[in-house]
């Protein structure tokens, strides 16, 4: 009878003591698992000074997560240095400079037969401003593919002529961002579908 009790309770003293083991190893590992999720969640935020003062929170975010935002917002830069003009030709230099820096060799032969085509020297000539609205953007991000509608008004002395723009490209990720690509997106295989006069408006003399 004393040998089964002390059995018993040396049973009982094991079942405690694994127990007691399996427990802490659970509290332990709950307590990395929250400390890691902290950790992690901690530096998806940073804290910017404004003007050295009044420390201001910024969520970091995973990229994946507003690639499609990005791909849009690089397509509808890339457009609007490409397409809106002014009679100025270091203006225009330099925002083909820019448009260049987002594209590839595609965007390059189309500013090239541009300027054999005297595209620019017209807009010097006749003091032309170019502007360009985006109506919309088809995205494919799975095939990295888009198509872009937009509507360009050309402003001349004489008269508003009112173009339909479409144009459609493929594009590729960069491994970083820079000052001057700042998606880290290149625009390849661009070209135009379609640049069309839609109305043409004379202006009234003085």
């Amino acid at each position: 009878m004393i040998v089964k009790n002390i059995e018993a309770k040396v049973r009982l003293a094991t079942f405690l003591s694994a127990m007691s083991f399996v427990l802490a190893l659970a509290i332990c590992l709950a307590v990395s698992y929250f400390a890691y999720r902290q950790v992690s969640d901690s530096r998806k935020s940073i804290y910017v000074l404004q003007d050295g003062v009044n420390p201001m929170l910024a969520k970091r975010t995973d990229i994946e997560l507003n690639r499609g935002a990005e791909y849009r917002a690089h397509i509808a830069r890339f457009h609007t240095l490409f397409f809106s003009l002014i009679p100025d030709e270091r203006f225009i230099e330099s925002q083909m400079r820019e448009a260049m820096y987002l594209i590839d060799e595609s965007g390059a032969q189309q500013y090239n037969n541009l300027k054999e085509r005297n595209f620019f020297s017209a807009v010097l000539s006749s003091s032309a401003v170019l502007t360009i609205r985006m109506d919309s953007i088809s995205l494919d991000e799975k095939r990295g593919y888009f198509r872009y509608y937009a509507t360009q008004r050309i402003d001349r002395k004489s008269a508003v002529t009112l173009r339909s723009l479409i144009t459609e490209g493929r594009l590729r990720d960069l491994p970083a961002r820079s000052e001057h690509n700042p998606h880290a997106v290149l625009i390849t295989a661009w070209k135009t579908l379609e640049n069309q006069d839609r109305s043409t408006v004379e202006k009234n003399p003085l």
